[in-house]
């Protein structure tokens, strides 16, 4: 998928992130850290640990970016990938975009309004 992501605070600063890989088993969203610092995305938290599919331990930065695809957009933590990491849309930011993945027809769809209990 196709994403657009914006400089929280400088919205005029933006990207076209393009294949972007939709992951429900990752908590958060990646993007190269080329990309980010091409927007003047800053670094928010420094070394922050994940844990690879392969068990493998890594740190990475994060930052703060505003996510729109299609009519829907949302602010949310983005990892600064490095060479070798792939570029994934993350589950808080498809619950931040109110976006499901509806696997038969491989696409994103609206979630509905939320009900609390």
């Amino acid at each position: 998928m196709n994403c657009k992501i914006e400089n929280h605070s400088s919205r005029n600063d933006s990207a076209l992130v393009k294949k972007l890989l939709v992951d429900t088993g990752s908590e958060y969203s990646w993007i190269f850290e080329s990309t980010l610092n091409s927007i003047g995305v800053s670094i928010e938290k420094k070394d922050v640990p994940f844990k690879m599919a392969n068990g493998t331990l890594i740190t990475r930065e994060i930052g703060f970016v505003i996510f729109r695809y299609d009519k829907y957009f949302t602010i949310d933590e983005v990892v600064f990938a490095k060479k070798g990491d792939l570029q994934l849309l993350g589950a808080r930011t498809l619950e931040g975009l109110n976006l499901l993945v509806d696997t038969q027809k491989k696409k994103l769809v609206a979630a509905g309004p939320s009900v609390a209990a």
